[in-house]
């Protein structure tokens, strides 16, 4: 067979596609949009890594901390800058006071030049929400004037709140706060994270899982209009065409409806990159220009989606006999084998196996098998759904007049039906096995933070050299808030400075209603000291706690100096024990009440606050953050929780969401063009039922028995796939296997309401076809 002659078949195939009438291009049409969905979100695939750089590049042009040796002496280019950022409304705010020192001080990226003190320049985002009536509380956190707005260099997301404001009072909080000397922004060491093992692993199953289903929905998409098209080219066959050219010809139809999706989808693409900035999921947001696939990447989607729709055709059509009067497949089709449908999922489990137990400590997974294994057994799902669906429909039968109705139109077209559910049950599949994986592994990235959550809810460091006093009266009289502990801290060396000290004590000073909060106290009246005993990692107290000892406190002075304060240890010093403090800690070293203070001391700690917030006072951690904020602008307010994750783990869960967001939105369009496509092939069919007289309830009911039969066979089978890859996975990171059943029924609830949606949202075309006048013909 001649390459020309194959290009001359598919041609002409392409031409019957184009020029076939109304029918032909309403053929094309239904094909182009699936296929175009499809290579949409392909390109929205290749262009994600492309996008996460260019975040990170943002990022890190923008940082702004004190790398390498610290600069210690003003100069014509250096700036100093400190953290500002903030929360409002659960949203993250980012941040930052600058006092240039010279007239060459570095200026952030997205900034033509430094603000002025008591300017600022915002981000368009940020100054929206100032500007409108929610903003009124955070307006008070930022009393600056809004001079102009940041461009789009210096932010990571056109949604992204942050903002520059310009200070001139920042010299004197060197050292004792987040203010840091800079004479550039970006990192001068950059260095590349260490890749964990299991981390990797769940990267490449989340890009498999999520690009299966995509690769099904194309590959169902290129059969569309497959009954009607077998008719036309058995009259190709009637006018001299042999088996070989038919089966080419049929190839250069889909091979026309896939280039045609291509342009659809490239389409698809670019509004949806357009549009892209208008969005916000899970926190993150980009840029259009952000979304630029790679060409490399782009070229093979355009290469393959073409190539696998002819491929695909011609897969269909083995198994099809065409003749010139009429169409084999009509009559009750071979019943379909099941031996080579297994090997694909025990051919996944054979490329997993191998790395069974590895989990971090064991080396790298092989990326080549994890991605052939995972593949071969979601792919196991499309090949054992048509011989399940075909198994069970043909043992179906008794029931109303539209189960009937649907059972035999499944025993007749079990095939397609089984297509149509596809892409759900592979979609399934891989969200439970991912469900169970991030499960497994959550408590590897998730560590308790140890904080005790009914005691308080947030803290705040009072600045250094300011009494605990007036921030406790601000904060007891602020909304929302319903106990506040004042813990004021320092440590005490056993020797001057001067002398090179190595032993170092903790002294907490606090009335002594706060101190019974972290230590077991014999009794307790202002003016009273304690040395606190039960602390297993205070080792040098026992050796400084000797009546008579000198200890010594540094304080900072003006200007950067300092001087040290002495405290003689007492004889009647009086005995506690440690218990665990509102961060979980027990505290060692020595407790001391205000009025055991020596003179020089309230200088020498610095106070924490610890506050208990009424969450049902509307915007309480506002007001707290407001009032943080009149305290001292560099005051950096903290939210509790009990646990947190790593970074990492975050994001590639973050990932996971959005991605998933996407092939949902993809599953449900794709399965309602399917199911157009699909009324539409029997429209003749469902008016010559109306028109003898068959209830259009009846009609109704047996369309949605024909959808809810495969779907529920699919969703059976997705979840034994789902759960026996999530146990691989599992035990591939040498993790217990547990199976969270309320996630698994989630994500099967998930797809059947997707299908549930897709199928009232047919109804509307489906009635206006159930008309004796669709008979009419020409």
């Amino acid at each position: 067979m001649s390459t020309r002659q194959w290009a001359g078949d598919l041609a002409l195939g392409a031409r019957f596609a184009v020029t076939g009438g109304r029918e032909g291009w309403t053929r094309a049409l239904l094909t182009a949009v699936g296929v175009g969905l499809g290579v949409a979100l392909l390109l929205l695939t290749t262009a994600l890594p492309g996008a996460l750089a260019e975040r990170d590049r943002r990022e890190d042009a923008r940082l702004d901390l004190a790398f390498g040796p610290e600069i210690e002496k003003r100069a014509d280019d250096t700036l100093i800058i400190a953290r500002t950022d903030t929360e409002f409304g659960g949203r993250d705010i980012r941040g930052r006071l600058m006092e240039p020192e010279g007239p060459n001080a570095p200026v952030p990226p997205g900034l033509r030049e430094l603000p002025a003190p008591g300017d600022m320049v915002v981000s368009p985002a940020l100054k929206k929400l100032l500007e409108s009536d929610d903003g009124a509380l955070l307006r008070e956190r930022m009393p600056y004037d809004i001079v102009g707005t940041i461009g789009e260099q210096g932010l990571v997301g056109p949604r992204e709140l942050t903002y520059y404001a310009g200070s001139d009072d920042l010299t004197p909080k060197l050292g004792k706060s987040s203010a840091v000397r800079i004479d550039a922004f970006g990192d001068p060491y950059p260095t590349e994270d260490e890749t964990d093992p299991v981390l990797l692993l769940l990267v490449l199953v989340v890009f498999v899982v999520l690009l299966m289903p995509v690769a099904v929905f194309i590959a169902t998409a290129v059969r569309f209009g497959g009954e009607r098209r077998d008719r036309r080219l058995a009259a190709l066959r009637l006018v001299g065409s042999d088996s070989g050219m038919t089966r080419r010809i049929a190839a250069g139809e889909a091979l026309a409806g896939s280039v045609l999706g291509l342009l659809f989808g490239t389409g698809f693409f670019l509004a949806g990159r357009q549009l892209a900035s208008s969005f916000e999921v899970e926190r993150i947001s980009v840029f259009p220009s952000y979304l630029n696939p790679s060409p490399l990447l782009a070229l093979l989607v355009a290469v393959a989606v073409p190539a696998a729709a002819v491929v695909v055709t011609l897969l269909a059509l083995r198994g099809v006999v065409i003749e010139p009067l009429g169409v084999v497949r009509a009559s009750r089709p071979a019943r379909r084998r099941l031996w080579w449908r297994l090997l694909l999922p025990l051919a996944g489990l054979g490329m997993l196996a191998p790395m069974i137990g590895k989990g971090q400590e064991n080396g790298d997974f092989n990326q080549y098998l994890v991605t052939g294994g995972v593949i071969c057994l979601l792919v196991g799902v499309t090949a054992m759904l048509p011989w399940i669906v075909e198994a069970v429909v043909a043992r179906l039968g008794a029931g109303s007049l539209s189960w009937q109705l649907a059972v035999r139109r499944l025993q007749l077209s079990s095939g397609s039906a089984a297509r149509m559910v596809n892409g759900i049950a592979v979609a399934v599949a891989g969200a439970i096995a991912l469900q169970m994986l991030f499960s497994g592994v959550d408590s590897m990235y998730t560590r308790d933070t140890g904080y005790d959550v009914t005691r308080a809810q947030m803290q705040v460091r009072v600045p250094e050299g300011m009494p605990a006093g007036p921030a406790v009266e601000k904060f007891e009289r602020t909304k929302g808030v319903g106990k506040v502990y004042a813990l004021s801290e320092g440590y005490f060396a056993n020797a001057p400075a001067s002398k090179e000290p190595e032993g170092y004590s903790e002294l907490t000073v606090a009335d002594c209603t706060t101190l019974r909060e972290v230590a077991k106290l014999p009794s307790c009246a202002d003016g009273d000291a304690f040395v606190v005993r039960g602390a297993p990692e205070d080792t040098t107290t026992p050796e400084m706690r000797r009546p008579g000892q000198k200890l010594y406190m540094e304080t900072s002075g003006p200007e950067g100096t300092s001087r040290e304060v002495v405290w003689t240890v007492p004889e009647d010093l009086l005995q506690a024990d440690s218990v665990a403090d509102p961060t979980g800690t027990l505290r060692g070293g020595f407790l001391m009440t205000p009025g055991a203070m020596p003179p020089g001391f309230a200088e020498a700690v610095t106070a924490e606050l610890y506050l208990g917030i009424d969450d049902s006072v509307p915007h309480a951690r506002e007001h707290v953050l407001n009032t943080a904020f009149a305290i001292d602008p560099l005051a950096e307010p903290m939210y509790w929780a009990a646990t947190e994750r790593t970074n990492r783990f975050a994001s590639i869960r973050t990932g996971l969401f959005v991605g998933a967001t996407a092939v949902l939105v993809l599953i449900g369009a794709s399965l309602l063009v399917s199911q157009l496509e699909q009324l539409r092939e029997r429209r003749k069919l469902l008016s010559a039922l109306v028109a003898f007289g068959t209830r259009r309830r009846t009609l109704s009911l047996s369309v949605l028995w024909q959808t809810a039969v495969p779907i529920g066979l699919g969703l059976l089978l997705a979840t034994v796939v789902g759960l026996t890859l999530g146990a691989v996975l599992l035990k591939m990171t040498a993790t217990p296997v547990g199976v969270d059943w309320a996630s698994v029924a989630a994500m099967t609830g998930l797809g059947a309401g997707v299908v549930l949606v897709v199928t009232l949202l047919s109804l509307p075309p489906l009635l206006k076809m159930m008309r004796p006048d669709g008979l009419r013909t020409e």
